[in-house]
């Protein structure tokens, strides 16, 4: 049985599709959560998570910026891009106790990202939550 952590990783991988070119992959994004076994309540949560991301993209990317330091937004790699938009989003819009988020977003940050991925994904998002 899926959890939201297999929910949100199936959402950064989502994100990561966008962000590396595929503008159509909603389109296919139920097929590839019922692929991962991400099914009813799960799914719906995936799905949640992704339409929430998109619909404040350009918000989501201003949280982010304003709390870079000495960092490019433009510098910082696709997977990390779609773990810090999907963190930002859950802790602005989602209600979300904003340290289960950072926990959430750090692990996949290990799962997905570079060695120095994870302490970056967590002071930004711990200055987002702090200062949004």
């Amino acid at each position: 049985m899926a959890t939201r952590q297999h929910a949100r990783e199936a959402v950064v991988g989502l994100l990561y599709a966008y962000e590396t070119g595929n503008s159509e992959i909603r389109k296919h994004a139920v097929d590839i959560l019922d692929e991962k076994k991400i099914k009813n309540r799960q799914q719906e949560f995936a799905l949640g998570l992704y339409d929430g991301v998109m619909a404040h993209l350009g918000q989501i990317d201003e949280a982010i910026v304003k709390h870079l330091k000495e960092w490019d937004f433009e510098r910082i790699g696709d997977m990390e891009k779609a773990i810090l938009r999907l963190g930002t989003y859950e802790i602005v819009y989602s209600g979300v106790d904003r340290a289960v988020i950072i926990n959430e977003a750090v692990e996949l940050a290990k799962t997905f990202g570079n060695e120095h991925s994870p302490r970056f994904i967590n002071g930004v998002l711990d200055a987002v939550g702090v200062k949004s």
